[in-house]
């Protein structure tokens, strides 16, 4: 009897240890961050790691803004003769050097630079003669020095005017009745409106801008409520829809002293180097600056490493492909770069920071699942 008793005892607790165990893995698989998920090899092609730094705590604003072209290297063009425009070279957004010609259009301007040339050169003969005329006068004592001076001035002024119909004819290698538009410099088109068949009038509408883009201006609208953060020289990070994942680092280099009358705003302008040509006038940009601070310093991790479910942030601690941890963190501030963090986390440790939220899911799916 003792011993039949003895024998119900340890089954009894063989039992109990099986549903503690049983209870035990049961709470385990609560959190997805336990089980022994692996990431595999196409997720494991695109996987981004970050180390979690200890940084200085700054915050940032960001400002809306647009690219511009370089005023100082913008040239517009604007036809000096009327005419009709006979055929164009160019398309907008093409790089053009100086000289190139551009159009063909046709003018009686030209017919009349020809008379016009005729004209002056027969008054500049008579002049000549006429300068030679006083010159014999005047060494005879006949014409006075007021008389050569007149003389002499007006053969200068008939040289010039002739000259300068020559260089403009040459500009425009002016032809029959035929003119051509050249570039007056090396850039890109920036602006287009010509086109064939179009008449022009002399110092009508722009024709085409041309502008240099190695730089550009990046203008910032600065409103009255962030003003007291904004000033010359200040660091930025310029980004754009174009480029998401890529920032331009530049500065401040000056600001309007006076608001924008139709905007609300003054204008920040930060000047860029435009490497490969990303920046394109009247591209919409954000423009963020570091502000506010602070004399204490926090973990910081990048913004996609961190993940938001059920009203709290987690990061996914990466120590091999089969060996990761969840862990809940509180933010503390961020700016463009990073997210500062309080929680289960440590210096030096390696976080996911990319993808992140898919593997969360995918652990807490093996979690729930754990016969899977």
């Amino acid at each position: 009897m003792k011993m039949k008793s003895t024998q119900y005892m340890a089954a009894a607790g063989f039992l109990a240890m099986i549903a503690l165990t049983d209870c035990a893995g049961k709470e385990k698989n609560e959190e997805p961050g336990v089980q022994n998920y692996c990431i595999g090899k196409e997720l494991k092609k695109d996987l981004k790691l970050a180390e979690v730094t200890m940084l200085p705590i700054e915050e940032s604003i960001t400002l809306t803004g647009e690219v511009e072209s370089n005023s100082d290297k913008t040239v517009p063009f604007v036809s000096l003769v009327d005419g009709v425009v006979t055929e164009t070279y160019f398309s907008l957004g093409a790089y053009v050097k100086k000289g190139q010609v551009l159009a063909s259009v046709k003018s009686v301007s030209v017919n009349e630079m020809q008379d016009d040339t005729k004209t002056l050169q027969a008054q500049l003969a008579v002049a000549k003669r006429k300068l030679a005329s006083v010159e014999s006068m005047y060494k005879d004592d006949i014409a006075s020095q007021k008389d050569l001076q007149e003389a002499r001035s007006e053969v200068e002024i008939l040289q010039s005017n002739v000259l300068k119909i020559r260089k403009n004819r040459e500009l425009y290698s002016a032809g029959s009745s035929t003119i051509q538009i050249k570039s007056p410099a090396d850039g890109y088109v920036i602006s287009k409106n010509i086109s064939s068949g179009m008449p022009v009038t002399a110092g009508g509408d722009q024709l085409f801008t041309i502008s240099n883009l190695e730089k550009v201006w990046v203008m910032a609208n600065v409103y009255a409520t962030n003003m007291r953060h904004v000033y010359v020289d200040q660091p930025v990070v310029v980004k754009t829809l174009a480029y998401p994942d890529e920032n331009f680092s530049g500065k401040i280099n000056s600001i309007s002293q006076v608001f924008n009358e139709n905007e609300r705003v003054l204008k920040a302008k930060i000047i860029m180097d435009n490497h490969h040509m990303r920046l394109r006038p009247g591209m919409s940009a954000d423009i963020v600056l570091p502000v506010n601070a602070q004399n204490k310093s926090a973990l910081a991790i990048p913004e996609k490493a961190l993940i938001f479910d059920n009203n709290q942030s987690y990061v996914i601690v990466y120590k091999k492909d089969c060996a990761l941890e969840v862990r809940a963190v509180t933010e503390v501030a961020s700016n463009s770069r990073n997210i500062y963090v309080e929680g289960d986390l440590k210096q030096g440790e390696t976080v996911i920071a990319s993808n992140g939220l898919l593997i969360y899911e995918n652990m807490k799916n093996q979690s729930n699942n754990p016969t899977k």
